[in-house]
């Protein structure tokens, strides 16, 4: 695999795991007791830490991708094991 490959999938994965992760922690400022300002959505986060999402992201998307490379590797999981129609004879 080439490491621009591998720079565009752990990207991937990254983005995906930065989603994943993002809500974990959160609390809105009803649930914090902190004041809201004039039209403040209800739902908006309280103690959103952008780091600590990036840093937990980082951490979960290089286990995935470290699965994923090893799969791509060792061929566990191919493309003919997905082909459910072939298999059933469709």
């Amino acid at each position: 695999m080439r490491w621009t490959s591998i720079v565009a999938i752990y990207s991937l994965f990254w983005v995906f795991a930065a989603f994943l992760v993002m809500p974990f922690g959160i609390r809105t400022h009803d649930e914090l007791g902190l004041g809201k300002v004039d039209g403040q959505a209800h739902s908006a986060p309280g103690n959103f830490r952008p780091k600590r999402v990036a840093i937990r992201a980082t951490i979960l998307a290089a286990i995935l991708f470290g699965l994923y490379y090893a799969n791509y590797v060792n061929q566990w999981v191919t493309i003919d094991d997905l082909d459910y129609a072939r298999k059933l004879g469709v």
